[in-house]
């Protein structure tokens, strides 16, 4: 059973940057794919970004593409999300996921992945 615990949310102004981190204990962490979704109040969770358990393939939402960089480093069983230049509507509550079985290709569905962690609010001031 895989446990998820994210950090590194914040306040920011708008254009800064933070760079969340999704630490994953429990089981083969490096064997999952990781994701990155968000909620924004009144709305449906979303996804954000996706890599692979490789690490050799990402997925980006259109709307964070170029802004936001998702990377692991499997060693410390942990997944980095990088968000840059962010921007009012980036405010939400982001969750890690791990997929729901070992080995899988990246995924923008949530029903593709079966841990998550509690969420780490991230506020940006415009």
């Amino acid at each position: 059973q895989v446990q998820l615990v994210e950090s590194g949310g914040g306040l920011v102004q708008a254009g800064g940057s933070l760079r969340l981190s999704c630490a994953g204990s429990g089981g083969a962490v490096s064997r999952y794919t990781m994701g990155w979704f968000r909620q924004a109040p009144g709305k449906e969770r979303e996804f954000v970004a996706a890599i692979r358990w490789s690490g050799g393939r990402t997925e980006y939402a259109d709307s964070v593409k170029g802004r936001y960089r998702i990377s692991r480093d499997n060693a410390k069983n942990t997944v980095y999300l990088q968000m840059n230049s962010l921007k009012a509507e980036d405010t939400a509550v982001y969750y890690c996921s791990a997929s729901r079985w070992y080995y899988s290709d990246t995924s923008y569905y949530e029903r593709d992945y079966g841990y998550w962690g509690p969420g780490t609010q991230v506020t940006v001031s415009s």
